[in-house]
């Protein structure tokens, strides 16, 4: 596996010690079964023909075997506390409607299975891209007459990871044609447009640097069929968008608007670009 360190990729824009910036990026060393609670993860697939790689991995592929563990078992994953939060809140009334989720989702968060595959999706009711972040939202201010819950904050992210653990396993199927082609396209040319005082795109770990070592962490792929994932770094679940603003601080560039349209085209790409693997959130990463 090659090696680079964290100060030469901020002197040289992603480049090697010494060489020129890799052509594509190397799997993980080896390949190991996902298998949570005895549901069966798809975690290497071939990549969608929309992409100029040959597979896609998990990010948990990547991680160490200590980080790996603490996501097979749902007692060990330190994430389940903020879905079992979520949960309470899924069946408590708020707002001056007096309903809570459970007043109109009888069957419980269950009634969500497969919809964390298919989002981003085209809402055509809202004429808008929507995340679950946004279903959520809708639902909270236009049934339950209550406050939307703030992007990236803890009551949001823990939501979004009851709801995707229902699709747990569901294979990702996210659709980049039709209402959504153009916003597909932003969301592609975001990804690999160079941005902040480094001169970084997404895909410059993600695509061309994946598997390379940078001091104690292997790169992924960036994919988000984990997320919300539980990071050991900041000890809390973590949305898309917050890594998405996490990785354009690293190379210093000024984050989109949190909700906005921007990340929303990012988060549709790079949903994209996990086209064929399954559905594993909430996950565990360093």
């Amino acid at each position: 596996m090659k090696n680079i360190t964290l100060s030469a990729v901020i002197a040289t824009g992603f480049a090697l010690v010494g060489t020129a910036a890799l052509a594509e990026g190397q799997p993980p060393a080896e390949i190991k079964p996902l298998v949570i609670d005895g549901i069966n993860i798809v975690a290497e697939a071939q990549a969608p023909s929309h992409m100029d790689i040959p597979a896609i991995y998990s990010g948990w592929e990547f991680r160490a075997e200590e980080t790996q563990v603490l996501q097979l078992d749902d007692f060990d994953n330190p994430g389940m506390l903020e879905v079992d939060a979520a949960r309470e809140a899924f069946n408590t009334v708020d707002g001056a409607a007096g309903k809570s989720c459970a007043s109109c989702h009888e069957g419980g968060p269950e009634e969500f299975k497969g919809l964390a595959a298919v989002l981003p999706r085209w809402n055509p009711d809202q004429n808008a891209l929507y995340t679950m972040e946004d279903y959520i939202n809708y639902c909270r201010t236009a049934r339950m007459q209550a406050e939307a819950w703030p992007w990236g904050k803890t009551q949001l992210n823990g939501m979004v990871g009851l709801l995707n653990l229902q699709s747990r396993g569901e294979i990702r199927n996210v659709a980049i044609d039709g209402p959504v082609a153009d916003l597909w396209q932003q969301g592609h040319d975001i990804y690999y447009v160079k941005q902040g005082q480094l001169g970084m795109s997404c895909s410059s770990c993600h695509e061309e640097n994946y598997g390379v070592r940078i001091r104690a962490e292997i790169l992924s792929q960036g994919q988000t069929t984990g997320f919300p994932v539980y990071r050991l770094k900041n000890a809390h679940l973590n949305s898309v968008e917050n890594r998405f603003k996490g990785c354009m601080k690293n190379m210093r560039a000024e984050p989109y608007k949190p909700g906005g349209p921007e990340f929303h085209a990012l988060e549709l790409y790079v949903a994209s670009r996990g086209n064929g693997l399954g559905i594993e959130g909430p996950s565990v990463r360093n």
